[in-house]
């Protein structure tokens, strides 16, 4: 009776805060929706409610949605979706401890939901026979239009003339709609379909087993695994059995120590570079292109550091966890190794700061350091699989954890702001005012704060789609109050809630100087 009431409920929840509107407010009441209709249809008992993986969502999805409120930006409304989508996960199996079976697992569900709750619907029970069987027929087309219109998606995407033909073909059923139903849009509905189709992937659980059976077979930690003799191969005398894996063994060992001992040598004569060259008193020589080198050397060293871990995750796969004779020589190699790795990923973190330091922010350069605090984590964990025998299955586990709390931090940050106020400093010889033109209106009073600076920065630069220019100062003055003017218009144009941010109305407060 719950799931009854709150299909259509959710269904005219979402276009009513949706429709016409961006992303802000609305995102944070749809989600509470979503979240206080899994805790209603969860039965008193049962092992969701257990789960502490499941109430980590449940929290997720409310901080991401409050995040969203705020400011309404990118990374937010991605942390949001893939809360909520990871809270529907566990809730359809709650034994689940892997983040990408959970979030696999809720797409497998709501893409069984939406099509299973329109051939559902039935007609009323009055209606005479031939409704009925009309009805049936209709309910039985549902699956063949969702291909055709998969198809006629990828069609639009190869074919331009067969795009400005469906465009002609759309605007004349909208025209005849519109004739019809003067006050319903095609669009409208078409809107409308596709908040059933969502409320109903949130609300109708479709149970997907197949990840789950999949997870079980996994473990926390590595054991060690007997050969498997296929019943009609002759089989040798077990002393032979045994000599034969422990050669296999030995020589899996020999070409182990050899790898490591190789790149320890090589990435010790790398790093003795970078810290004499980066760490201690590094300063750009003039001419020194320093986007290349950050950009080039950051790149090249996150991928070795990637390979290592592979490396070492491949020869601690099986038995060598148990080679008694040469495991103290391995570990303290692989050991040796992934710190190795940790003080080149602190060089790439040198290379991004320095960028940082000479030439500004940029999201890029954001994204390294959250990529680099994931790398050492991970670089952590894989020491935790040397020395306690963890599984491959584990690391995953606590990765995957990990890039999700890097994705609910940066949800939280207001860094287009932050960007803005380190770029604008009176040290910087050159600014891209373009960069910072194209970034959300909450950035529009740091600027308007710091536009005397731009007319004592020597370069002013914006980017034309050709390349970059200058911009002489009185230019860049006109385009700064050209986009305060459209962002106020846009903003007093759209007075409706769902969509206003908090950042919004205080960026709306400073540019029209209320108090």
């Amino acid at each position: 009776m719950a799931q009854k009431l709150l299909l259509p409920l959710g269904a005219l929840l979402f276009d009513w805060l949706f429709w016409l509107e961006k992303g802000g407010p609305n995102m944070l009441v749809f989600t509470v929706f979503l979240v206080a209709a899994q805790l209603v249809l969860l039965p008193r008992v049962a092992a969701v409610r257990r789960s502490g993986y499941f109430w980590l969502m449940v929290g997720g999805s409310l901080f991401s949605g409050a995040m969203m409120a705020v400011y309404g930006s990118a990374v937010a409304a991605l942390a949001c979706l893939a809360s909520v989508l990871l809270l529907l996960g566990y809730v359809n199996q709650p034994h689940l401890k892997l983040l990408p079976y959970a979030l696999l697992t809720a797409l497998g569900s709501a893409a069984q939901a939406g099509p299973r709750v329109l051939l559902g619907l039935r007609a009323p029970r009055n209606a005479s026979g031939r409704v009925r069987r009309g009805w049936f027929y209709a309910r039985m087309l549902v699956v063949p239009l969702v291909v055709l219109g998969a198809f006629h998606i990828l069609f639009v995407l190869a074919n331009p003339r067969y795009e400005a033909l469906s465009r002609r073909v759309v605007a004349a059923v909208a025209d005849f709609l519109l004739w019809l139903l003067p006050e319903v849009s095609l669009a409208h509905l078409v809107f409308f379909t596709l908040g059933v189709l969502v409320t109903a992937g949130a609300v109708v659980m479709v149970p997907v087993y197949l990840l789950a059976d999949h997870e079980s077979r996994f473990g926390e930690f590595i054991r060690r695994q007997r050969d498997r003799v296929a019943s009609f191969a002759v089989r040798r005398p077990n002393f032979q059995h045994r000599t034969t894996r422990a050669l296999d063994l030995r020589k899996e060992f020999v070409a182990a120590a050899a790898v490591f001992g190789l790149v320890n040598a090589l990435l010790l004569v790398v790093n003795a570079i970078d810290v004499n060259w980066l760490w201690f008193g590094f300063v750009p020589k003039p001419g020194f292109d320093l986007t290349q080198f950050v950009h080039e050397g950051t790149y090249v060293l996150i991928f070795s550091i990637l390979l290592a871990m592979g490396i070492v995750l491949w020869f601690f796969r099986r038995n060598l966890n148990f080679y008694q004779p040469g495991l103290p020589w391995l570990r303290w190699g692989a050991t040796v190794w992934v710190l190795q790795n940790a003080v080149l990923a602190i060089s790439v973190g040198l290379r991004n700061y320095y960028y940082i330091l000479h030439c500004g922010l940029a999201y890029k350069r954001i994204g390294v350091c959250f990529f680099l605090l994931l790398v050492f984590f991970g670089l952590g964990t894989v020491l935790l699989k040397i020395w306690q025998r963890r599984s491959a299955y584990s690391l995953i586990r606590l990765n995957s954890l990990a890039a999700y709390a890097a994705l609910l931090l940066l949800a939280a940050g207001n860094w287009e702001v932050w960007i803005a106020s380190y770029n604008l400093q009176p040290r910087f010889r050159s600014i891209d005012i373009g960069f910072l033109l194209d970034m959300p209106g909450r950035v529009l009073p740091t600027l308007v704060s710091h536009r005397e600076l731009l007319n004592h920065t020597p370069q002013l630069t914006a980017d034309t789609g050709n390349g970059a220019v200058l911009l002489p100062a009185a230019d860049a003055q006109r385009r700064l109050d050209a986009a305060v003017a459209l962002w106020k218009h846009r903003y007093e144009a759209h007075p409706d809630w769902q969509g206003r941010t908090l950042s919004n109305w205080q960026t709306y407060k400073q540019l029209t100087g209320i108090q």
